[in-house]
C-alpha cells in the first residue's frame, strides 16, 4: 500500500495509451533533416544498374543521380553523399580518375550542384578506394603496405578538385593519419575555407561492408584492419576523435551506425560538433531481406534501427532509405 492509496502508485503506461499521447511524450523524433542519401554514379552507362545485395539501390547515370537528388530535396532530406565509379580501364595504382577534374565523381557533383544547387547539400566521398586497381583507400608501398603520408598527397589534390567542382562538404573516409588537418590546407590555400570536412572520425573494419563493395565496383584484394579501426576499441576512437577536431574538423561520423551505438553515444557526449552515423549497406541488406522473406515489418523495421541512431546521439544519418523515409514523414505531417 502507498501513499496514494493504491498500488501501484507510479502508473508509467498512462503516458503511452494512445498513439496521440505516445506521439506528444516521444523524447527523440526523427525529420527529414536528419537524412543524409548515399549514392553513387558509374561512369559509362545509359541506364541504372541494380546493385544485387542493396535491393532498391541503384549506380546511378548522370542523369537518374540528377533526377535523385531533386527527389531527395523536394522530400526534405538534407544532403546527398556521392560515391564515383570509374570505369574499370581507368583504374590505377594512384587512383588517378579521382583526381581528374573531368572524372566521374568531380562531373557528377557539378551536374548535381547545377540541379539543386544550395538547396541541398552536396557531399563527396574523398578516398581514392573507387579509383584504385588494388581497392585500397591509398597508395602503396613497394612491400604493398598502404603508405600514409603519400596518400595524404592524393588526399590533398582530390579535396580541390573537388572543391573547385562545387562540392559543400567533403568526406575523407580512408583513415589515414592526419587526413583532416591536410586537407583543410588544402582547401584553405585554394580560397575554399567554406568547404566542410566531415570526418570519418571511427570507420570501423567490417563485416557490413560487403554490399558496398558491389556498389562501388570494388578491385580490393586483402583487408583494410591496417587502417580502419578494430571493432574491439572504443578509447581508440575517443583518441581519433581529438585529433580530428585538433585537425580542424567540422563535423564528425561513427561508421558502421548500428553494431556501434556505444561508441557514437561515447562521440556524442564528447563533442560540440554535429555528429553522422552512417547506415552502412550490410545493415540496409539485413533489413531488407530478412522483410523478403517476411520475417520482419520492414516499414516499422527501418524507422525503430534509424530512430536507435538518432537516440544515441546522431544529428544526422547518413542511408539509403533517406529519400523513402522522409518522404514518409513528411507525409505524416
Amino acid at each position: 500500500m502507498t501513499a496514494y492509496g493504491s498500488f501501484p502508485g507510479a502508473r508509467p503506461r498512462r503516458l503511452r495509451t494512445t498513439p496521440a499521447m505516445r506521439r506528444m511524450v516521444a523524447e527523440t523524433r526523427l525529420h527529414p533533416a536528419d537524412l543524409i542519401l548515399p549514392a553513387f554514379v558509374r561512369e559509362g552507362i545509359s541506364e541504372p544498374v541494380a546493385i544485387s545485395a542493396m535491393p532498391g539501390v541503384v549506380q546511378h547515370t548522370r542523369d537518374t543521380l540528377r533526377k535523385a537528388a531533386v527527389e531527395a530535396r523536394e522530400a526534405g532530406v538534407a544532403g546527398i553523399m556521392i560515391f564515383g565509379v570509374p570505369e574499370d580501364a581507368k583504374k590505377d595504382a594512384a587512383g588517378t580518375a579521382g583526381t581528374d577534374p573531368d572524372g566521374i565523381l568531380q562531373v557528377a557533383i557539378r551536374d548535381v550542384k547545377s540541379e539543386v544547387g544550395d538547396e541541398l547539400v552536396i557531399m563527396s566521398d574523398l578516398c581514392l578506394d573507387e579509383y584504385t586497381d588494388h581497392g585500397h583507400c591509398g597508395v602503396l608501398d613497394a612491400e604493398g603496405r598502404v603508405d600514409n603520408d603519400a596518400t595524404l598527397e592524393r588526399y590533398a589534390e582530390m579535396a580541390q578538385v573537388q572543391a573547385d567542382a562545387g562540392v559543400h562538404v567533403v568526406g575523407p573516409s580512408g583513415m589515414m593519419d592526419g587526413q583532416v588537418g591536410v586537407i583543410r590546407d588544402a582547401l584553405d590555400t585554394i580560397g575554399k575555407e567554406d568547404v566542410s570536412i566531415l570526418a570519418y572520425t571511427a570507420k570501423y573494419t567490417s563485416a557490413f561492408y560487403g554490399p558496398f563493395r558491389e556498389a562501388v565496383g570494388s578491385s580490393l584484394r586483402g583487408d583494410r584492419k591496417t587502417y580502419q579501426q578494430d571493432p574491439a576499441n572504443v578509447r581508440e576512437s575517443l583518441r581519433e576523435l581529438a585529433l580530428d577536431l585538433e585537425e580542424g574538423a567540422d563535423m564528425v561520423m561513427v561508421k558502421p551506425a548500428g553494431p556501434y551505438l556505444d561508441v557514437l553515444a561515447k562521440v556524442a557526449e564528447a563533442v560540440d560538433v554535429p555528429v553522422a552515423a552512417y547506415q552502412i549497406s550490410g545493415e540496409y541488406a539485413m533489413v531488407e531481406a530478412a522483410a523478403e522473406k517476411g520475417w520482419i515489418d520492414r516499414d516499422k523495421a527501418i524507422a525503430e534501427t534509424l530512430l536507435g541512431i538518432k537516440r544515441a546521439g546522431a544529428s544526422m544519418i547518413l542511408t539509403y532509405w533517406a529519400t523513402e523515409v522522409a518522404q514518409g514523414l513528411g507525409a505524416g505531417r
